[in-house]
Order: C-alpha cells, then structure tokens, then sequence
C-alpha cells in the first residue's frame, strides 16, 4: 500500500485548523494504472491511497477512513464486483467507482447489484471526465452526510420539544396563582408549547374561573355555544377555531380584578369599576398580541362588547365594521351571562333569554347571529294569547308588563307583572324618545289589575 498524502501538517500544540482532503484509494493489479490515476488526481489536492489488489484495499480500509474508492473489475483472486461488494459492507458510507476496461455487461451490472457502485468508468478513461465524475461522487456523499446531520438534529430537537411538552400541565398548574405572568405564560405557549396549543389554551381559559362566584365553567359554555353558531354560519375551519378560542379567553383581560369586583353584575357597576370593567376587552388584546398565532382571536375579543348600532365598546363599531367573531361571540356570551347573573342581579331562564336575544337583534346583535343562533338552541316556548308586543308610544295606564325592560346596558328598568300607571307610562316614552330607540314592550293579555300601582322611576 502507498500513500500520498498533500496536506500541510499542523505543528503539534498550534490553535489553526486546516480542511482535511477527502481521502481516495485506487485499486488495480497494474501498477501503471495506479501511477497514471496518482499524476491526475495528486494536483488536485486530494489524499491518494493505493493497493495492487482487493484483499490489500480492505486492509487499507481497517486503517483508514476512505471517501472514495476507485476499483478495477478484473483482478486475480478478488475482482472488482467482490471488492466492492465488501467496501459497501464494511463501510458504507465510501463512495464506489469500478473501471471496466473490456464489455463485460455481466459483470458489470453484477458489482453495480451487489456493490451499489455511483458510477462505473470504461478504460480508457477521458481526464476530464473522471475527474468530474470523482468530484460529482464526493459532492453527493458530502449532501447525505448532511442530509443525515440535520435529520439527526431535527430528531433531537423533536425529542427535546417532547420532553419540554410532557411537563406543560404541571408546570402551568403551579404558576395559574402568578395572575401577573399570564403574558409571559402565554409567549412560552407560543415558543415551547406548540404540540399543546389547544390544551395550553384551556388551562389559561381557566385561570379566571378558579375565583369564587358564579362563573365556573362560563368560558367553556360560551366557547361551545360560539363554535356551534359558527360552524352553523359556515365559517371556514380557521374561523371557527378562533371564536371557540377567543371565547375561552374572553375573560383574560379581567385576570387582575378583585373578586369582589368580579362578584358584581355589570348593571351595578358605576364610577371607576364600571371604567376598569370596559377596558377588559383590550387588556385582553393586548395580552395576546405579541402572539402570532393568536392575533385574529385577540381581535375579537377587542371587539365582543360592540353593538351592532355602534353604542358599544371600546371602539363605537358599527354593523359589519364588527368581526363577524365578534358578534357569535357577543351573542354566546349574554346567552350564558344572563343566565348566571353576571349581567344583571337578576337570573334568566334560558328561554327568557332567547326572548331577550331577539330583542336586541339588529341594536345589540347583529341579526344574522342571532338567526343562528336560534337555528342552533331552538326558538323561545312562546305561550299562546298571554303576551303582545307594543311600541311604547302605544302604552296606557292599566296595562301589565309581560316581561322585564332593560336599558342599553342590561340595567333593570322595569320589571314582569308590573302595573302601568300614567307617571310610568310617561316615563317609559321619554326614555324612548331620549336614547331614539324604538322600544317594542310586552305586555299581558290574560289579566289586568285593580290593585293601586306600584312606584318606579325610570332613569
């Protein structure tokens, strides 16, 4: 076996560091093809190994790492098909050219089969030619041995998100108490958490009903409630993703209010509660803005207290100019709000609150949603002949209110049963008149009191 090897050594101790050549042995029986093979290939730059025959090349294998082997096809004892054979079991990774100097196809497809040869070269060999071919050869091995670095690191990595998922609910579960870090939870969701994004969401969802009072499970009513309006709209399969996911976190933005604060409906909040109370919706956006993922869903909950006659807020939007998630989500959450006494001190029954929700279609609800909506939970149990709707103008003392009226806000203006007078049913047409709305009233038709009526003052 001869070498030739065209490094430059580093002196031993020295901090420099030079590429190492690829290495090519050459095997032919024919010392003057090994010789003309070492004069091509020696200028440029490579590190030449040489053996007069196969057993010899597989020595020079158990000593040294090769790169590219360059076989003949008829050798004694060994030929070029056989040696190749055991280069590729012993070390795969080594490229495998055969020269072929007479037309054996046989033995040619043969050592392609079993030796997995790149490529086979015919003798005479044009210079140009095999030197591009040893280049192609060496550059392909460099592109798997690539490809298998990154798909090695693709798994680690893979492996290592695994590992980080696997402690997400313990971890998010000791810091749910840290009210203050809901941002920096969220922004690790993002970063670290992607495999459980939905799980991710859930717990924060519900980081607000772990407070006291009547809010436990409200988020995942409403988020529900607002995928069935959704999927009930033919929203695309993003959209709806998105209103389940903005109704989960509608709340996120109360997440620093005190629990009495939270114990309160919104018809009794006045002065500097009722300021914080309207800033929820954008404390709520700006909690998951910086999250890519989550930007669309931080849109709607910006704008799920918008009103469809544009008197809600933050913004005064009116109509379309909502996000249609919006609206679903405004809808599902008076739905279930109503019901459990968040809005106002009293507690509807759910078919009191389709009754409402009708109401308020095209002046709080954009009416399309609330078609769906009772497309979805069915129409409100009308009971036959006891109830008319009338405008306000229309109103006169003696008559006895079907249900409650509520102001803009869901404040109690006047409650069921209640006995009109002439001071009532004044006050009732100037609130009309003062907010320009076309109040409709319901009013029984099945009795009529005589007893004296009682006092209200409208606002």
């Amino acid at each position: 076996m001869r070498t030739d090897d065209s490094t430059t050594p580093v002196p031993n101790g020295s901090a420099a560091a030079v590429d190492v050549p690829p290495t090519l042995l050459f095997v032919d029986d024919e010392p003057s093809i090994l010789s003309s093979l070492q004069r091509l290939f020696r200028p440029k730059g490579y590190k030449i190994l040489t053996a007069e025959s196969g057993e010899a090349g597989l020595a020079v294998l158990d000593v040294h790492p090769v790169d590219l082997v360059i076989s003949d096809m008829r050798m004694p004892k060994m030929d070029g098909a056989q040696f190749l054979e055991q280069v590729r079991q012993k070390t795969p990774e080594t490229m495998r050219l055969l020269l072929t100097g007479y037309a054996d196809v046989t033995s040619t497809i043969n050592a392609i089969n079993k030796g997995e040869i790149y490529r086979h070269i015919s003798k005479p060999w044009d210079d140009n030619d095999i030197v591009l071919i040893v280049k192609k050869a060496l550059e392909h091995k460099a592109l798997r041995g690539e490809n298998q670095r990154l798909l090695a690191l693709t798994q680690r990595q893979n492996d290592e998100l695994k590992d980080l998922n696997a402690g997400l609910e313990k971890r998010v579960q000791e810091r749910t108490s840290e009210i203050e870090q809901v941002n920096s939870f969220l922004n690790l969701a993002n970063d670290k958490l992607k495999q459980n994004f939905l799980v991710s969401i859930k717990v924060f969802s519900g980081l607000i009903e772990l407070r006291e009072g009547a809010v436990a499970g409200h988020a995942r009513r409403v988020a529900d409630m607002a995928r069935r309006i959704a999927k009930r709209m033919a929203l695309p399969v993003q959209g709806q993703q998105d209103v389940f996911v903005a109704a989960l976190l509608h709340d996120i933005g109360k997440i620093g209010f005190s629990d009495e604060l939270l114990s309160r409906p919104v018809s009794k909040l006045v002065n500097e509660d009722l300021a914080r109370y309207r800033k929820h919706a954008l404390s709520g956006e700006a909690a998951l803005m910086p999250l890519v993922e989550l930007q669309g869903v931080a849109k709607i909950i910006r704008s799920h207290h918008e009103r469809f006659d544009g008197e809600g807020f933050p913004d005064g939007l009116l109509g379309t100019a909502i996000p249609l998630g919006a609206q679903i989500l405004a809808v599902a959450n008076d739905y279930d709000g109503f019901q459990i006494g968040t809005l106002t001190e009293r507690r509807y029954s759910a078919d009191e609150v389709k009754s409402l929700l009708q109401q308020g279609s095209g002046k709080r609800y954009d009416p399309k949603v609330v078609d769906a909506f009772l497309d979805v939970i069915g129409k409100p149990r009308e009971e036959v002949g006891r109830y008319r709707e009338l405008p306000a103008s229309e109103l006169m003392p003696g008559m006895v209110s079907g249900k409650d009226i509520l102001s803009r806000d869901g404040t109690l203006l006047l409650a069921a049963d209640y006995v009109l007078d002439a001071v009532i049913v004044r006050q009732i047409q100037t609130y009309a008149t003062r907010e320009g709305i076309h109040l409709m009233v319901s009013i029984r038709t099945d009795k009529r009191f005589n007893a004296a009526p009682q006092t209200a003052s409208l606002p």
